[in-house]
């Protein structure tokens, strides 16, 4: 299959320790703020919303407005026009209706909405349109796929609130939402145990299944970490070979780590940050306390009571062609057994495959209480940036300034038809005779999402194979591509 390529040539010099400078003064003011329905949620949405390759960022804000962030070059952002829409807990870019124009899932306290865009960074309110109904639940989590050319919508919903016997085991039903024609027909995914973060994936067997991350916190006894097959159309079980695990599930992260095609996973949670490793048997095991993932403690001061993760990433931020992990931290409120004060986590990944805490050097460990977050490249010089969104205090953006000559890829991966962003596609890139491969998603983190170009950091490599397992079966490569270049990928 014949593969176009759009290319934008960009030159980067040697790989060292990874730095980042705060300009978060070049955002404008926003905060994700709210009572106790506000405690989860302050997702952060990443899309280019105008065409012009420079992503742009939809924050959600709790009881204050959500906000549409316009990247004017330079990481300098300026607020753009929005509908107003309060009670917001997340926001999560997709192509709806497949006219190559992302649109918005905006998680709320209340109806949930989505927002059709125009291509030119304007936003209408469009359930009516989309033929969507958006509930009265209080939404907290998100994923999309695409099956037969149909889009199926995944929605978590955490505590029921007309529970009179709430909030404790009073967690609400999740729910399908099955495009068919011009409206969306809806299933109850029950059980439901107070939902975080979903995320719509292929598994350790490579079969594409919804993972759902829970907070024990209100499911307390009766609940667990789930696995929704869609063809099966049920909840997978012991019998099934699905292990039974009980967190306070935040958010989920996904990538392959170990260079087997198969994507390990991360669970964000109150204590351990749960990493498990996909093996050749199709099931999982956790990773080793050595791998240094878990991320248990505060690393900086003398709070030694346990952590918070929310929001978790993996992404190759000094180019070296090993992914690195964020982790967004941050006490839920005044939960007295947590950290109050817990930085946020970078690790590096090691040559050897360990992941070692470098968050205080590269300048990102700061204190307030995160939830959402994105790493993207903003001012499109190929090295990865940050923004942070925080709760009752200012979002946070970093720019990338590692010094060095980390090669690099950017892949904006299309196709025609329904799903015009090729997910649930396997982006496999081949650099020094190693692979690395990338899902392309939508969901997981924790209350936020992209829609943007893959990452892959080539290290020393000067040239690159690329292979695109496309969703509906084809397979598409090209060969010695030279490094350093946004490229646009279509069949």
């Amino acid at each position: 299959m014949r593969v176009v390529l759009v290319l934008a040539l960009l030159a980067q010099g040697a790989v060292a320790d990874v730095r980042f400078e705060d300009v978060s003064a070049n955002l404008p003011p926003h905060a994700y703020t709210g009572e106790w329905e506000h405690f989860v949620g302050g997702g952060v949405a990443v899309l280019d919303c105008n065409g012009d390759t420079l992503p742009d960022i939809v924050a959600a804000g709790g009881t204050s407005p959500a906000g549409l962030m316009i990247n004017r070059g330079d990481m300098r952002f300026e607020a753009g026009a929005f509908p107003e829409i309060t009670d917001t807990t997340g926001a999560y870019p997709l192509d709806v209706d497949g006219d190559g124009h992302l649109d918005l899932m905006m998680l709320r306290l209340g109806p949930n909405q989505i927002l059709r865009g125009d291509g030119a960074c304007g936003f209408t309110l469009a359930n009516e349109a989309f033929g969507f109904e958006g509930g009265d639940a209080w939404s907290t989590a998100f994923s999309a796929t695409w099956r037969d050319g149909a889009l199926v919508m995944a929605v978590g919903n955490y505590v029921d609130r007309d529970d009179p016997e709430g909030p404790f085991e009073a967690c609400d039903t999740n729910e399908l939402h099955i495009r068919q024609g011009d409206r969306f027909a809806t299933q109850a995914l029950t059980p439901g145990y107070c939902a975080l973060s979903m995320l719509f994936a292929r598994d350790a067997s490579g079969t594409e299944r919804l993972r759902i991350s829970n907070d024990r916190h209100y499911y307390v006894r009766a609940g667990e970490e789930q696995m929704y097959d869609l063809t099966l159309g049920r909840f997978l079980t012991p019998e099934d070979g699905w292990e039974r695990i009980r967190l306070w599930g935040m958010g989920i992260a996904s990538r392959d780590i170990t260079g087997d095609g198969r994507s390990e996973v991360m669970l964000t949670s109150m204590g351990d940050q749960l990493m498990q490793i996909a093996g050749p048997d199709g099931h999982y095991t956790p990773a080793p306390y050595g791998l240094g993932t878990y991320a248990q403690r505060p690393h900086l001061g003398d709070d030694g009571r346990p952590s918070t993760g929310w929001h978790a990433e993996f992404a190759d931020v000094n180019n070296d062609g090993r992914a690195d992990l964020f982790i967004a931290k941050g006490n839920v409120d005044q939960m007295p057994g947590l950290a109050m004060v817990d930085p946020n986590s970078l690790l590096i990944q090691q040559t050897d495959g360990t992941f070692a805490e470098r968050s205080v050097e590269a300048g990102v460990a700061t204190m307030a209480r995160s939830r959402g977050a994105a790493l993207a490249d903003f001012d499109g010089d190929g090295w990865l940036d940050l923004v942070v969104t925080n709760r009752r205090a200012p979002m946070e953006l970093y720019r990338n300034v590692t010094e060095g000559s980390g090669h690099w890829l950017s892949l904006d991966v299309s196709m025609p038809g329904t799903n015009s962003r090729a997910v649930g596609a396997l982006v496999t890139v081949s650099a020094a005779g190693r692979p690395q491969v990338q899902e392309i998603t939508i969901g997981g983190g924790h209350a936020g999402g992209q829609a943007g170009p893959l990452h892959f950091g080539l290290g020393t490599a000067t040239e690159a194979d690329i292979r695109i397992d496309w969703p509906d079966g084809t397979v598409s490569e090209v060969k010695g591509i030279g490094a350093d270049q946004r490229l646009t990928l279509r069949p």
